[in-house]
């Protein structure tokens, strides 16, 4: 996956993550990772600018995005598309 002037802006980077979650079988473990550790960033700055606190715990999208991207070798394509798809909510 090719990272381009569009996948810089959040727009750019959800249709990069919807991509990603309908093709994740293309995908190699470290572009994977990358892209779960973009997403973590993207809502902890969206939280920033809108005051929201993260709760720190495993219910926490972050944490979760954080376990996945740094066991993604142990998750099955299932999990790590579920994954990709759920950080969605939160961009």
């Amino acid at each position: 996956m090719t990272i381009t002037a569009e996948t810089s802006s959040i727009p750019g980077f959800v249709a990069e993550l919807v991509r990603a979650a309908n093709e994740v079988d293309r995908l190699t473990a470290g572009e994977i990772e990358s892209l779960l550790l973009r997403a973590m960033i993207t809502v902890r700055d969206l939280r920033e600018q809108a005051g929201i606190p993260g709760s720190g715990t495993e219910h926490d999208a972050i944490v979760r995005l954080d376990i996945v991207a740094k066991g993604v070798v142990t998750f099955s394509q299932a999990n790590i598309s579920a994954t990709l798809r759920n950080s969605l909510d939160h961009c």
